[in-house]
């Protein structure tokens, strides 16, 4: 699937939606490490950044991302519109992160 064909709006510029296939989703659920966690409470004290935790998120995200991409193309998508993320602590220290949106076949416009 060609990444720019997914987005966070309705609909796409110069695309037309011939198919709405339904929503689509792909989950992950992390936790970090005793040792990242130990990391992450270390730079805490200094204040800024959390970089330990800044790399968890985008890694969970990430996936989340790619496996919403791999649902929308087993229903045979080209395009995913109105794409979301939404994360939701389980338990302490381990998250969720879900990446869903709707599942579209688009063409060109003319």
């Amino acid at each position: 699937m060609d990444t720019s064909l997914i987005t966070t709006s309705t609909a796409l510029e110069g695309y037309k939606v011939t198919k709405h296939l339904g929503v689509v989703r792909g989950i992950t659920v992390r936790s970090r490490s005793v040792v990242g966690n130990f990391a992450g409470g270390i730079q805490s004290l200094f204040g800024g950044r959390l970089s330990v935790y800044v790399e968890l998120c985008e890694n969970a995200r990430e996936e989340a991302y790619h496996l919403l991409i791999q649902h929308a193309q087993a229903l045979g998508a080209n395009a995913i519109i109105n794409m979301r993320y939404d994360a939701n602590e389980v338990m302490q220290g381990i998250t969720e992160v879900l990446a869903y949106g709707t599942a579209v076949i688009v063409e060109k416009a003319e």
